[in-house]
């Protein structure tokens, strides 16, 4: 399935696919990979609205994680200065990646093109090094009906 167990897992989907409950899952049916923590981005964007940049550095650190609901957020701002945090952190993430092979997953509603215009080229050919894709089908049922 060209699943690298090197990289992090990006599982893309509509809405109510089950994307965070599989990730909440996970751990107990690969149980020797690290475990990682689940974070919403919103959770993110608001601790970067309170406390500022150092949220970034904060998420950029040698923990494992697993950003939720990646393009919900809202455009952070700390005294007035504007911010793609998610986009920072990622960029942060690849760096960790790179230099000790630090995993970081994620999950998203938005397509690949939706992605790129919401973080740039820039983060999201990043991405495609940091991640192995899962993408389910249109046809996914909505698991909340």
């Amino acid at each position: 399935m060209n699943i690298n167990p090197n990289k992090g897992i990006f599982i893309i989907s509509s809405f109510s696919c089950g994307k965070t409950t599989l990730m909440k899952l996970l751990p107990y049916m690969v149980p020797y990979q690290r475990n990682y923590e689940i974070i919403p981005v919103r959770n993110m964007v608001f601790m970067f609205n309170n406390l500022g940049f150092n949220v970034i550095e904060q998420y950029g650190n040698n923990k494992y994680y697993c950003f939720d609901d990646i393009g919900v957020e809202a455009v952070g701002r700390h005294y007035g200065k504007d911010c793609n945090v998610v986009g920072e952190i990622l960029l942060s993430r690849y760096d960790l990646f790179l230099k000790h092979k630090i995993k970081t997953h994620a999950t998203t509603n938005l397509n690949a093109q939706e992605l790129e215009e919401r973080y740039g080229n820039r983060v999201r050919s990043r991405m495609r090094q940091l991640f192995s894709l899962i993408a389910f089908g249109e046809e996914s049922e909505d698991k909340r009906k």
